[in-house]
């Protein structure tokens, strides 16, 4: 049996990690809503969907943060390198719909 005890104070940490990765959920899908708009002016500019010197720097940066927070250095680039290759993933769609729509722009669709 549980010490009641122990037992409260493991459910307030698991509350407050409940919160915490609902709150990074919300963060993830606002990072998304701003790299689709960036994906969006890419293709209209018809620039490359990946941008490497700014990964470099994120990841650079993403490091910084990371050793000053006292986090893996090596577990935040992971998890960043995971998030741009989705990003990426998304402007290549992106600029591949965009380049569709646009050959089919002078196409007679009616019968």
């Amino acid at each position: 049996m549980i010490d009641p005890e122990i037992k409260k104070e493991l459910a307030g940490y698991r509350q407050s990690i409940d919160n915490i990765d609902a709150a990074l959920v919300h963060m993830l899908a606002e990072r998304f809503r701003c790299t689709q708009a960036v994906g969006v002016l890419k293709a209209k500019h018809e620039l490359p969907p990946a941008d490497p010197a700014r990964e470099e720097y994120q990841i650079e940066r993403l490091r910084r943060l990371a050793k000053d927070a006292n986090l893996d250095p090596d577990f935040a680039e992971k998890f960043l390198n995971f998030i741009i290759k989705e990003v990426i993933r998304h402007h290549e769609a992106i600029a591949a719909d965009r380049s569709h729509s646009a050959g089919n722009a002078g196409t007679n669709h009616s019968a």
